[in-house]
């Protein structure tokens, strides 16, 4: 049965009302996969997801895309202190303008550190459920876009469902290796897809190569370059207080690289510690600075140092 939306007072209105609800870390992943291990080597775009979502609404409760408005958006996400940031405070300044100008309300809470000193986001899940469920109720939203994959939301899904909200789930499946050669797979709970009335999964969608959802979907390179042009950093700041070497791209592979350098036999370089250009930029042979730190992970498995490089600036 098609929803059919009211205005407080009980009174048909001939739009679907749409929220959206964004797990920010997650979306997070999912953005890196496809700028840095897919082919397609290009971010997600939010405008064109949600153009994604209208349509795929309409398309599902046969109704006119015109009905179908998105009048929230929220995205949860714990952040590290501006300190513990360093050079990348720019970076996430600029993200948050894309949100801002795509009218989507951030929500941040402090990432705590855990077990092993490890990093951990602790209580966005249940900040989001409980933003959710209270907004969907208030501004009666006919069906809520989760764009998450953890099995911790099926409490929220339930009971959204208690209230006449139906809930679309827009999720990735996907594998690669990370930096240090580990598998790394992200996957949706099977229990939250089995739950929602609609279940996206948008890796099958994307490998299915439609051209209309790919043409929109990710970001055009034009727009990628004006947001790289406001995130360069400076010089100074990136390699204040670490010897500085400089020498030139070695290999270039799927989200990596290798520097030249005789004593340390070539230096492993991840996209993430690099600044001022986008990994899609580089080219073999460019000229680099940059700053050396062990891997402590590899030499304890090789028996002998092993290290990598950090604040990596193409030298213009």
């Amino acid at each position: 049965m098609e929803p059919q939306p009211k205005t407080s007072e009980g009174s048909p209105l001939n739009i679907l009302r749409i929220g959206i609800f964004y797990d920010g870390y997650y979306f997070y992943k999912v953005s890196n996969y496809y700028k840095y291990e897919h082919e397609k080597k290009s971010r997600i775009s939010i405008s064109g997801l949600h153009d994604f979502i209208r349509s795929e609404v309409a398309s599902r409760t046969r109704n006119d895309i015109g009905q179908c408005r998105i009048i929230d958006a929220h995205y949860f996400k714990g952040r590290s202190s501006a300190k513990e940031l360093g050079e990348k405070v720019q970076s996430e300044r600029i993200f948050e303008d894309i949100l801002m100008r795509e009218n989507i309300v951030s929500h941040y809470l402090p990432l705590r550190f855990g077990d092993n000193n490890t990093v951990q986001e602790k209580g966005i899940d249940v900040w989001l459920a409980l933003e959710a469920y209270e907004l969907a109720i208030y501004k009666h939203f006919d069906i809520l876009v989760l764009v998450a994959g953890d099995g911790d939301y099926v409490p929220l899904v339930r009971k959204l469902h208690t209230v006449g909200t139906q809930v679309m789930l827009i999720c990735w499946d996907f594998s690669y290796h990370n930096e240090n050669g580990d598998a790394v797979e992200t996957k949706t709970s099977r229990q939250l897809q089995d739950e929602v009335f609609f279940a996206i999964q948008m890796h099958q969608r994307i490998d299915q190569d439609d051209k209309n959802l790919l043409r929109d979907l990710f970001v055009p390179e034009r727009v990628l370059e004006r947001y790289q042009a406001l995130s360069s950093a400076k010089p100074d700041e990136i390699t204040a207080g670490n010897e500085v070497l400089e020498s030139n791209i070695y290999s270039i592979n799927n989200g990596y690289g290798f520097i030249t350098d005789e004593k340390c036999n070539n230096i492993y370089f991840h996209y993430s510690k690099l600044f001022e250009r986008d990994f899609s930029e580089l080219r073999v042979g460019m000229r680099v600075k940059y700053t050396v730190e062990i891997d402590e992970e590899k030499s304890k498995k090789e028996g002998a140092p092993r290290y990598r490089a950090t604040k990596v600036t193409v030298i213009d």
